[in-house]
C-alpha cells in the first residue's frame, strides 16, 4: 500500500506541474515592439513618418480587424497601433509591395512601408494542449496499471 500512496503523490506533482507549465505557456506576455505596423493580406508594414497627401490614395484595400498591443503573432489584418476599424488604402503609383496609405483619426493618411510576409496565425493552439492532456492521461493510465501488475501495453 505505501508503494501506491508514493504513486499517487508523484502523480499528483506531475499534473500539478504539468498544468501550471500550460498556464504559464498560455499567458500573453506584455511586451514593447520593436516597431509598429500594421499587416494587410499577410504582408507587414511598418508605420513611417512620411504623410500622404489626400490626391494620392487610391481605393480601400482593408482595415485592421484585430489590435493588440501585447506581443505575439496574430491572423487577420492585425495592427499593434492602429485600432480596429482602420483603414488601408493603396497609393497611386505605388505598388502594395512597395507602401501603402494608413487614414489617420484626423483623416489624414500616413505612409507604411512594405516590411515583409507576416508569419500571422496564433502561436498558441488549444489543440496542442489537448493532445498533450491526452497524452499525460494515457500515460497515467499505463503508470497506474503496470504498478498494480495490469500488463495494459
Amino acid at each position: 500500500m505505501r508503494r501506491w500512496d508514493i504513486l499517487k503523490k508523484s502523480l499528483f506533482l506531475l499534473i500539478a506541474i504539468c498544468l501550471a507549465g500550460t498556464f504559464i505557456a498560455i499567458r500573453s506576455v506584455h511586451a514593447d515592439w520593436a516597431y509598429s505596423f500594421v499587416v494587410n493580406e499577410e504582408k507587414s508594414y511598418i508605420i513611417s513618418d512620411s504623410r500622404v497627401e489626400p490626391e494620392q490614395v487610391d481605393s480601400i484595400i482593408g482595415k485592421v480587424t484585430k489590435y493588440s498591443d501585447f506581443e505575439d503573432t496574430y491572423s487577420g489584418n492585425f495592427s499593434n497601433h492602429f485600432p480596429k476599424g482602420t483603414n488601408y488604402y493603396n497609393i497611386k503609383g505605388v505598388s502594395t509591395n512597395e507602401a501603402i496609405a494608413i487614414k489617420l483619426g484626423d483623416g489624414s493618411f500616413i505612409k507604411a512601408n512594405y516590411q515583409g510576409e507576416y508569419p500571422g496565425g496564433a502561436s498558441f493552439k488549444w489543440t496542442n494542449v489537448l493532445w498533450s492532456i491526452a497524452g499525460l492521461f494515457l500515460l497515467i493510465m499505463v503508470t497506474v496499471n503496470r504498478i498494480k501488475g495490469n500488463k495494459l501495453l
